[in-house]
């Protein structure tokens, strides 16, 4: 597993990171919970994003705590190893979930997109106080618009405050513009990175659904209405076409859906690293595969993927200049 700087700062990520929103908010065991973090920390991961609101407020016994606090010698970054850990969670509960966590710190605290509501200088100097009394190392947003970053961003630098330096947006073939279009330009510009999720589109990508929906299913499961009606739509139809396109691609590379997909996420400019959401040691084991698929994008290839998708943004500003 290879590591990359979270956007421009000095903090070094594992290319792929582990959300717990499914590990610990899905229907598994405590145990199995426990062996999907151990697998994710012994296969070089250093990333694990967590919030309050996850499982209720419930860490699933000891799973992170457990991981983070072990000690013992670390290989050098070629040999898929970390010699340190990086833990962000949501800002909501923090020195709540610090006790819980058995942690002095966090590597960096998100702001949510509903914390914007609130007067963008307040969040700038809350996200500054919780960085200079020490419970956090860095600050990011979370589903916010290029604006709303420039704007914090603005305000740090008006009154000597700590900017944000990664973004989380959601990023798949079919949710592109964001991450390939925008945050580019703030990577280079201010140095912000993306940490994106979502990179299986709720398992859309996986192929699961090319038959209808199986009744164990994220989409037959009760509150998932909206994934289950995006599935019927005409625009669900046209992507799930698609899919099984993409499908024979993965197999020419001989490799599965999933690891394609995820791989095409890490090949993106500015992406630091691409958040994982698994139930179960062997999905994470076929989705950590596809660090291995990375060399196989060619250029050829991704723009055999752009024709396929037919959804590649296109810069206008850029285009206007020619």
């Amino acid at each position: 597993m290879f590591c990359r700087n979270l956007g421009k700062s000095g903090l070094r990520v594992s290319c792929l990171g582990l959300g717990t929103w499914v590990t610990f908010g899905s229907q598994i065991s405590d145990e199995m919970a426990e062996s999907v973090m151990t697998v994710a920390y012994d296969s070089g991961v250093n990333l694990f994003d967590t919030a309050e609101v996850y499982a209720s407020g419930r860490y699933s016994t000891d799973c992170l705590t457990y991981r983070l606090l072990q000690g013992g010698s670390m290989d050098t970054e070629e040999h898929a190893r970390n010699d340190h850990l990086c833990v962000c969670v949501c800002v909501a509960g923090l020195r709540g979930s610090l006790s819980r966590l058995q942690l002095d710190y966090v590597d960096i605290v998100f702001a949510n997109r509903t914390d914007v509501n609130a007067p963008m200088e307040e969040i700038v100097r809350a996200m500054t106080f919780v960085i200079e009394q020490g419970m956090a190392m860095y600050w990011g947003t979370s589903r916010w618009n290029v604006v709303e970053i420039m704007e914090a961003y603005s305000i740090a630098r008006q009154f000597n405050l700590i900017p944000p330096v990664c973004e989380q947006a959601e990023y798949h073939y079919f949710q592109r513009d964001k991450v390939e279009l925008h945050l580019p330009e703030l990577y280079h510009k201010i140095g912000v990175g993306a940490m994106t999720w979502s990179p299986l589109a709720c398992g859309l990508l996986t192929g699961k659904y090319n038959e209808g929906v199986p009744e164990s299913s994220r989409a037959a499961m009760k509150g998932y209405a909206w994934l289950k009606e995006r599935l019927c739509s005409d625009e669900g139809k046209k992507q799930l076409s698609k899919i099984k396109e993409l499908h024979l691609l993965a197999d020419r590379l001989n490799c599965t859906a999933a690891q394609l997909a995820i791989a095409w996420c890490l090949r993106s400019e500015g992406v630091s690293s691409v958040l994982l959401g698994v139930s179960n040691t062997e999905q994470l084991l076929e989705n950590l595969g596809s660090v291995r698929v990375l060399s196989q994008l060619t250029p050829p290839l991704i723009a055999e993927m752009d024709a396929l998708l037919g959804n590649k943004p296109r810069n206008v500003k850029k285009e206007a200049r020619r």
